[in-house]
């Protein structure tokens, strides 16, 4: 069944079949949602929708618009099928009922980004892409690089030369070819697109590569699956559920609307979750258009501490409005304060984020104190990455440990 049927535009709703066009809308520039053929996926049954033997990303291939990858006994094959954890020390401090954490740090580089880098490594083999690049603060590099070395595919990363030196090695371990660029996320992306252009290259590009969304979205389809299994209810997924999601460039939060959207197109959820996105009030482009209520994203200068949603101009932000404008939800902006706070609030029920990655968490801590979410309605927040990607703001959250005199006295005293 050749699912794939081509592409719709986000801005001006042009429809353009899958070989007409790449990355985005010729005529607008808008970023395009990926078509599928709803109506050949609706004749299958949910067990066939699912490969339950499959514990990645993979389970969910009837619903993804490529072919089988291969790569089996890769870490190709393990992006995705992240746990879900109850905290139940957080939820009772803030008072919820139902907190779950949907911890994306145990994918093959530890962080969101494998989910669209695995799609796009079978979107490359698929179309016969040798090289594919991208633009990267580190995660998305550190997961295209990871990827692609788990099948010998080449990559290459371009990456501002301030992104935290746990990022950079991992990208050089994987035998990427980087470069470091003299700028910030913003000069590199621009660049990696001129590179692209002029050498034939693939480019993976977060909110510039349509297929970058249809490897986020598998994250609702997780959510779908393990929301049920909890509850022991169908269809736990509905307006009740509030999702939290940090938001830089916005293609997270933009995929993961696209698959509760289509969840809701196959008839397998009768109402989409509120979903909120998280911003830090250093890097909050999407944020300010949703508090002015309209759709014009404004370029700032972002300064935040959480490198991997310091943007100044989101490339998926009109998509990444959309998905808490049509959700019923929201946009909170956190100072990078709270979000380093969160990192060490997270450490103690065990779980290890990273700034961006604990940014959704400072979230959900301002929305119970503006009264946004009902305290008896189940909340699902995300951490992105592992904090082991940048131990220095891991460090600022949990403080020195002191150093004593190899005694037991020393001991009692600092007890």
């Amino acid at each position: 069944m050749n699912k794939f049927t081509g592409y719709r535009c986000s801005v001006c709703n042009e429809i353009y079949g899958p070989d007409e066009v790449t990355y985005t809308c010729p005529a607008d520039g808008g970023n395009l949602d990926v078509l599928l053929d709803y109506d050949a996926i609706n004749k299958l049954s949910v067990d066939d929708l699912i490969f339950k033997d499959d514990q990645s990303l993979w389970r969910y291939l009837p619903l993804l618009p490529v072919s089988d990858p291969g790569g089996r006994g890769t870490p190709l094959r393990a992006a995705g099928w992240t746990p879900v954890f109850s905290p139940v020390l957080l939820a009772e401090k803030l008072g919820l009922k139902n907190l779950w954490i949907k911890d994306e740090s145990s994918n093959p580089t530890a962080s969101f980004k494998d989910r669209a880098s695995a799609i796009l490594i079978g979107r490359a083999r698929e179309i016969g892409a040798e090289i594919v690049v991208t633009a990267s603060t580190g995660n998305a590099g550190a997961a295209l690089a990871g990827m692609a070395a788990a099948v010998g595919h080449k990559s290459v990363i371009f990456a501002p030369k301030t992104a935290p030196p746990a990022k950079i090695a991992q990208l050089q371990i994987f035998g990427a070819k980087v470069l470091l660029v003299d700028g910030n996320y913003d000069a590199a992306f621009e660049l990696s697109i001129q590179a692209a252009d002029e050498f034939g290259w693939y480019c993976r590009n977060t909110g510039y590569n349509p297929f970058t969304a249809e490897g986020k979205k598998t994250a609702a389809f997780e959510i779908w699956e393990q929301m049920t299994a909890v509850s022991g209810q169908p269809s736990t997924v509905s307006d009740k559920l509030s999702v939290f999601v940090s938001v830089g460039d916005g293609n997270i939060i933009s995929g993961i609307h696209k698959g509760f959207k289509d969840l809701l197109e196959l008839g397998l959820i009768e109402s989409m979750p509120r979903i909120f996105g998280v911003q830090s009030n250093e890097s909050a482009a999407i944020a300010n258009a949703f508090n002015a209520g309209n759709e014009e994203i404004i370029p700032v200068s972002a300064t935040t501490r959480a490198d991997s949603i310091s943007v100044d101009l989101p490339r998926d932000g009109l998509r990444a409005l959309r998905a808490a404008t049509q959700t019923n939800g929201a946009y909170i902006l956190v100072p990078d304060s709270e979000i380093i706070a969160a990192i060490a609030e997270l450490g103690k029920v065990g779980i290890f984020a990273e700034p961006a990655g604990s940014t959704s968490y400072a979230g959900v801590v301002k929305a119970v104190n503006d009264g946004l979410i009902d305290p008896n309605d189940p909340v699902v927040v995300f951490n992105t990455g592992s904090g082991l990607k940048d131990v220095k703001a891991a460090m600022q959250a949990a403080g020195e440990a002191p150093v004593i005199e190899p005694t037991l006295d020393a001991v009692r005293k600092m007890l």
